[in-house]
């Protein structure tokens, strides 16, 4: 075992059956009386994995008792899984086979059917104008096997096709997500905030076969579809009818509700992420089912420990990778309540009122939100049902912890992670906080502090968070960048994936994040890559050249400050009107969150290469 499995002294056997240590080891020794089980010595097994039990268990003698229980395969979340770090899941360990759908959806519905869970809804949709929908899992199951019928037989999508996700918090996208995972369609999600210049350069990079949006960006895609030969099928969730689009509910109600779950395996592509860098346009960060099955591990969901009974409001924008973790997988592995409300933008008040009149048992929201509520100045925030706060993106003043602790009676976690990486390190809920840590590494992650060749730094010595990729790659880390291998080889580092995010660690292992290496933009979580909007400005006639640089905010913590070279004859012009003017325009052609919301500054001189302005520019 030792040898061949990593196993050691001190390794931690969880049962699901359920069943306790004892109970196991009586059961391995009446098996195989001539064996003796250590006292210190205890076993991981993976039910799922048969194949892989019998190989090594076969020696003791105990087939019989290991087919017994594969004629009733338990389902995900029973799996027996090393949960105290003494193994790390590695592509090994994992199964071969892996759904998303069927393991964990259909699960739920299962035990929903059989009166095994409680009466909370798998997910919670309200908006402002009093609207509300509440879907069970058997719902979900159900509506989820329509989506999946209407990509396979009315868009003819396959397996391994993709589909581009652009929809603001509306039910539909969950639907769609779920639906893309049961047919193996990998799905790339978009903010609603995007133009029709980013919506191009995401079809065209991802090859997007399919596109599903909403009526808003309907004419944003009609204005690129021409560029795009590969679009075949325009999909919009909408009540109205568009020329030459499908309807998505339309189909949704006619759409059988019968489905064979398509059989994934583990290292089958499921979701793409863009990610903004420093230079050029984003990149695509390629996930496989490795990132929904790490969701399914116990170890791997110390963070937030959520229960069947837990109803958890994620604010991500559906856009980005926290919303897929924190508003899709995490929660619905462990069969709790998705709550969504349907903010057009975040209003304090809103989001205090909503905290009170439902039953939110956990919050993961961006530093912004906190720090608008804290701002309000709202006498009464100890709220009824709340028992957890994360929060991700960026980091909280000490007394801006301070307050919410006072105010609340509750502390906020902060969770860290990348589109390429998911939730890496976090402050677990038994975990004593250290305010402005970022908390420690998530199994199965391993991360170290190193240095630009790999080495591993001391503690309390700045380098970057690295995550170990050698001898085997972590389950939940990318595959790599889309069509970009020279990309992916920059960020491995020797043993580890260089995060490129500058951090020390302590000598109980906490991580204390200290900033970007690069030039990227932290705007209230929001990365924002300065070629983006330098891009979008110079296509301005009154701009020769421009540069982006970050700016300190109170409340978004970074936003975007720009320097521009004017042309001869915008020389004359306002000023003033003309920064408003700039800021419309790159609204107007790119994300609105990308605006230079920090200013703009006017350089008169128009021999400065654009790289030697940023060096010379503060913040």
């Amino acid at each position: 075992f030792s040898a061949q499995h990593s196993l050691h002294p001190g390794a931690k056997f969880h049962s699901c059956v359920p069943r306790t240590e004892k109970d196991c080891a009586q059961t391995l020794q009446a098996s195989s009386p001539s064996y003796s089980l250590p006292v210190s010595f205890t076993v991981s097994v993976d039910y799922l994995n048969m194949q892989w039990l019998r190989r090594f268990l076969t020696p003791l003698g105990i087939c019989k008792f290991l087919h017994r229980f594969s004629l009733h395969r338990p389902q995900l979340h029973r799996w027996l899984i090393s949960g105290d770090g003494a193994q790390r899941w590695n592509d090994y360990d994992s199964p071969e086979e892996f759904n998303f759908a069927s393991h964990v959806l259909d699960y739920w519905a299962q035990m929903e059917g059989e009166g095994k869970r409680g009466p909370g809804p798998a997910l919670w949709w309200v908006n402002d104008q009093g609207d509300e929908i509440k879907w069970s899992f058997r719902e979900l199951r159900d509506l989820s096997r329509r989506a999946a019928n209407v990509f396979e037989q009315t868009c003819g999508l396959q397996h391994g096709d993709r589909l581009a996700l652009i929809l603001p918090r509306v039910p539909e996208w969950w639907l769609v997500t779920v639906g893309c995972i049961r047919t193996g369609v990998i799905f790339i999600p978009g903010t609603a905030q995007m133009k029709a210049k980013d919506i191009l350069y995401r079809i065209q990079m991802s090859q997007a076969k399919a596109i599903v949006t909403t009526d808003s960006l309907v004419p944003e895609v009609e204005s690129v579809a021409s560029e795009c030969p590969g679009l075949k099928t325009k999909i919009v969730v909408s009540d109205h009818n568009h020329e030459g689009w499908l309807n998505f509910r339309t189909l949704l109600r006619s759409a059988s509700p019968d489905h064979t779950c398509v059989k994934s395996k583990m290292k089958d592509p499921m979701v793409i992420f863009f990610t903004s860098g420093t230079t050029g346009y984003p990149k695509m960060a390629k996930h496989n089912q490795g990132l929904a099955f790490r969701s399914s591990v116990p170890s791997c969901r110390k963070f937030l420990k959520l229960k069947t009974s837990d109803v958890i409001w994620c604010m991500s924008d559906p856009g980005w990778i926290l919303a897929t973790v924190g508003c899709l997988l995490e929660p619905w592995t462990a069969g709790a309540t998705v709550f969504v409300h349907n903010l057009p933008q975040f209003d304090p008040k809103v989001i205090v009122e909503t905290l009170f009149k439902y039953p939110i048992t956990q919050c993961l929201a961006a530093p912004a939100v906190y720090r608008m509520v804290l701002q309000k100045n709202i006498s009464n925030l100890r709220f009824p049902t709340l028992e957890h706060c994360a929060t991700g993106g960026e980091s909280l003043l000490p007394e801006e912890y301070e307050q919410w602790k006072q105010r609340t009676g509750l502390s906020i976690h902060e969770v860290y992670g990348q589109s390429e990486t998911g939730i890496t390190c976090a402050i677990f809920r038994e975990m004593k906080v250290k305010r402005g840590s970022i908390g420690k590494a998530i199994l199965p992650f391993d991360i170290q502090i190193i240095d630009e060749k790999g080495n591993i730094l001391p503690p309390n010595t700045e380098g970057y968070i690295g995550i170990r990729i050698k001898p085997t790659r972590p389950l939940g880390l990318f595959v790599g960048y889309e069509n970009s291998p020279e990309k992916t080889s920059e960020v491995e580092c020797g043993d580890f994936y260089n995060s490129g995010d500058r951090a020390t660690i302590d000598e109980d292992g906490y991580i204390w994040f200290l900033g970007r290496s690069d030039d990227v933009i932290n705007a209230s979580g929001y990365r924002i890559g300065p070629t983006e909007v330098e891009n979008a400005l110079v296509e301005h006639p009154a701009v020769s050249e421009s540069a982006v640089v970050s700016s300190p905010d109170k409340d978004r913590g970074e936003v975007v400050k720009a320097f521009i070279v004017l042309n001869p004859e915008f020389l004359s012009h306002d000023q003033e009107q003309l920064i408003k003017e700039l800021q419309e325009h790159v609204k107007s052609v790119t994300a609105p969150y990308k605006y230079p919301e920090g200013g703009v500054c006017f350089r008169i001189a128009q021999n400065h290469h654009r790289q030697n302005q940023k060096k010379g520019t503060s913040k």
